[in-house]
């Protein structure tokens, strides 16, 4: 039985239990409403952190994919037509998510059409070089032969993170751009001087040191073109249409590999270290009408 007096203010053994319990659960309500709200703002700074990372992300991949060229000057087909004294044809920059323009054989003058692409890093195009560089040389001085070189980045991930193909195209087409009448000289430096694969590759510094060598106009301008890679996402863009084809006036869908070769558009299969292979090769395709459904002869050693 209760001892507690109406009204004296003091409450039983029963009174205090149950006040203790009744403020223990406002207590536990009062946390949970507290465990909701932390859990909210939580959740809301998660959600943030999430649309900012995603808002990064995307400034990223836009700065880095960025939008189409602008590409160099002379190189409006992806490459650089080279004439008799390896003069270059002058062609205006393709304009961002412009389409290339293809250079067309003149073959009612029977103008032999030789196009290359190459990477500076391939040690295939560097024995393809050394073996009809300079047979290549002597057909441009005819007067009837163009060579057009198409430089691609495709062994970047043989670099050490150097991106050396990627810098060593750029060079080429900031030559071709400020300097084009010096371009094949320095394409043919590029070989001379090239490093092997699995290494960093030629320095920014020292591909300028070739662009001097090579007595390029306007150097102060390219050295910043190359340091600053001023034509990197023209190297990228050049690079997947290569890989994606089609090669205009050619009978070849798509670069598959380094040294792509074609002559009056065919694609030669020889031996890239067999100079009388290409050498005949060569006859053959100047002394042929083009045909897009022809195929080569010689069927030695496919280029890779």
């Amino acid at each position: 039985m209760s001892n507690a007096i109406p009204g004296d203010g003091r409450l039983s053994k029963n009174e205090r239990r149950e006040a203790a319990r009744e403020k223990a659960r406002l207590l536990r309500e009062e946390q949970k409403k507290k465990d909701r709200r932390t859990r909210f703002i939580l959740q809301g700074s998660i959600i943030l952190a999430l649309v900012a990372i995603v808002a990064i992300v995307a400034v990223v991949l836009v700065n880095s994919v960025g939008p189409s060229g602008p590409g160099p000057k002379n190189m409006a087909s992806d490459g650089i037509q080279l004439t008799q004294g390896a003069i270059a044809t002058e062609t205006p920059a393709l304009k961002a998510g412009e389409d290339p323009v293809s250079n067309t054989r003149d073959k009612a003058a029977g103008t032999l059409d030789i196009q290359m692409y190459v990477d500076y890093l391939c040690p295939v195009c560097g024995q393809f070089e050394a073996t009809n560089g300079d047979y290549i040389s002597s057909l441009l001085e005819n007067g009837k032969t163009t060579v057009e070189i198409h430089p691609i980045a495709i062994l970047d991930r043989l670099a050490q993170g150097s991106k050396y193909s990627t810098r060593a195209t750029n060079a080429a087409a900031c030559v071709a751009n400020y300097s084009p009448n010096q371009f094949y000289d320095f394409h043919n430096l590029l070989f001379a001087n090239q490093p092997k694969e699995n290494t960093t590759g030629l320095s920014d510094d020292q591909l300028i040191d070739l662009t001097t060598q090579a007595t390029v106009k306007s150097p102060d301008k390219i050295a910043s073109c190359v340091k600053n890679q001023q034509f990197k996402k023209w190297v990228s863009d050049a690079q997947a249409r290569a890989l994606n084809g089609p090669i205009p006036n050619s009978n070849v869908d798509k670069v598959t590999g380094t040294p792509t070769i074609i002559v009056n558009g065919l694609k030669y299969e020889g031996s890239v270290s067999d100079l009388a292979s290409f050498q005949a090769f060569v006859i053959q395709a100047a002394g042929s009408d083009f045909n897009t459904n022809s195929t080569p002869t010689p069927t030695a050693t496919p280029a890779s």
